[in-house]
């Protein structure tokens, strides 16, 4: 089978090479021709532990290609699978204008029965638009198929969760369709992956929901991580309980400065603005929205009650991507912190493995360091912010020698706060400040 994959952004090139490490055949497709040349060479614009390996293997064996033209895609594939952004607008709603450009794309080359899939994530009725797009634009009478394929890849282990998915959600009206998409995921069915078959809205729905779900889950453990705090508790020993009751899980009960990412607070916020445009009150969803914003400033302010204010000090911050193992640095914590503490008159230097050239573009005028060690030399406080596994395990007798005070603030919890009080360090963490 051969497929098309219109976009090469994080979701659309994690399935293009996935797909082709399945023996299907894909033309992947991008209007940015610098972008196209350099996956020619197999250069990865982003950071994704294996995709180079796979996009790499892929292109020598013939399966996988790039081009600047989507009839290229469209003329030799059945399935063709929207993957552009969809970012958001002023009032949260999703950006659907690359969207509708792609559509009438598509149908300006179209010469024969094709399945056009919505991978990325959409408003519910997004694909009944895009069906009427498609039918307006068409240059013949051709018969065609929309379908909803949402994505659930988590940066940093992408490959693994489109190889070995909880599940494949696949809304369409057409039987034929729904055949076609079982079929092109046919190595699924040997690992006996779940299948949800429904129609097009409730797939799209599925996607925003279980993004709201895990949002929502993040934003509860932060403000009980808050209220522990504030009354002597240990958030650790709280979550866990909690997720020892199968009814709840541990997943996602992990305090923190907040949320970020791609997905998360766009999603949030776009699902809120769909409810309140058919009148219907997500309170739930809003909350977790506020509570995200609020999470953020609370760190903040922690940090500023700790030192006396923030003009003058030295701020070094251990990563800057929202989470491990990606160099995405959308509406990551790192971000609002850093803004932050400018305003304040504070001197940031700051470290992350792979995110900081990203980081750079948006501030320019911080300071970098080479490693953690640089990062803390002659800082009046150390904020880790991001959980990478090189920062679990760091010198901490070197890092205390190192910093002008030793004010330690773990937003992640990674160490122990009796071991790292001991060492001598003013520590500070997320919801187990309870000595």
């Amino acid at each position: 089978m051969h497929i098309g994959i219109i976009g090469t952004g994080y979701v659309g090139l994690v399935t293009g090479a996935c797909f082709a490490e399945f023996g299907v055949f894909v033309t992947c497709v991008d209007k940015d021709e610098k972008k196209i040349e350099k996956l020619r060479r197999a250069e990865i614009p982003f950071y994704e532990p294996g995709l180079e390996e796979l996009v790499k293997r892929n292109i020598r064996d013939g399966r996988l290609k790039f081009s600047t033209e989507i009839k290229d895609a469209v003329e030799e594939a059945l399935a063709i699978f929207i993957a552009v952004g969809t970012p958001p607008r002023g009032d949260g709603s999703a950006d659907l204008s690359y969207v509708e450009a792609v559509a009438k794309e598509i149908a300006a080359h179209m010469d024969s029965y094709k399945v056009i899939v919505t991978k990325s994530t959409v408003p519910v009725g997004t694909g009944k638009w895009i069906k009427k797009i498609i039918s307006e634009n068409l240059q013949e009478d051709i018969n065609f198929d929309v379908a909803s394929n949402p994505e659930f890849l988590r940066e940093g282990s992408a490959i693994d969760d489109f190889m070995r998915p909880d599940r494949v959600v696949l809304g369409a009206e057409s039987p034929q369709a729904i055949a076609i998409l079982k079929d092109l995921y046919r190595p699924l069915y040997l690992i006996e992956t779940p299948f949800v078959i429904t129609n097009i809205e409730t797939a799209e729905l599925i996607k925003y929901a279980s993004n709201s779900f895990l949002a929502t889950k993040i934003s509860f453990i932060n403000e009980i991580a808050n209220l522990c705090d504030a009354v002597g508790a240990d958030v650790h020993v709280v979550a866990k309980a909690m997720g020892l009751d199968k009814r709840i899980g541990p997943k996602f009960l992990h305090p923190g400065p907040g949320y970020g990412g791609s997905c998360f607070p766009k999603d949030t916020r776009a699902l809120y603005h769909l409810a309140c445009e058919h009148n219907v009150e997500l309170g739930v969803v809003e909350a977790t929205i506020k509570a995200n914003e609020r999470q953020r400033e609370i760190v903040l302010q922690k940090i500023k009650t700790v030192l006396d204010g923030l003009k003058g000090k030295t701020i070094g911050l251990l990563g800057l991507s929202f989470k491990p193992n990606t160099n995405d640095i959308r509406e990551a914590p790192s971000l609002y912190i850093i803004e932050r503490l400018k305003q304040e008159g504070a001197h940031i230097r700051a470290y992350d493995p792979v995110a900081m050239d990203d980081t750079r573009a948006v501030f320019p005028d911080i300071e970098y360091a080479k490693d953690a060690y640089q990062a803390a030399e002659g800082t009046d406080a150390l904020v880790l912010v991001t959980e990478w596994n090189q920062f679990r395990n760091l010198d901490m007798e070197r890092i205390k020698a190192l910093m002008k005070t030793p004010n330690f603030f773990d937003l992640r919890n990674v160490y122990e706060p009796e071991i790292m009080r001991d060492r001598g360090f003013n520590y500070y963490c997320v919801g187990r400040n309870y000595l």
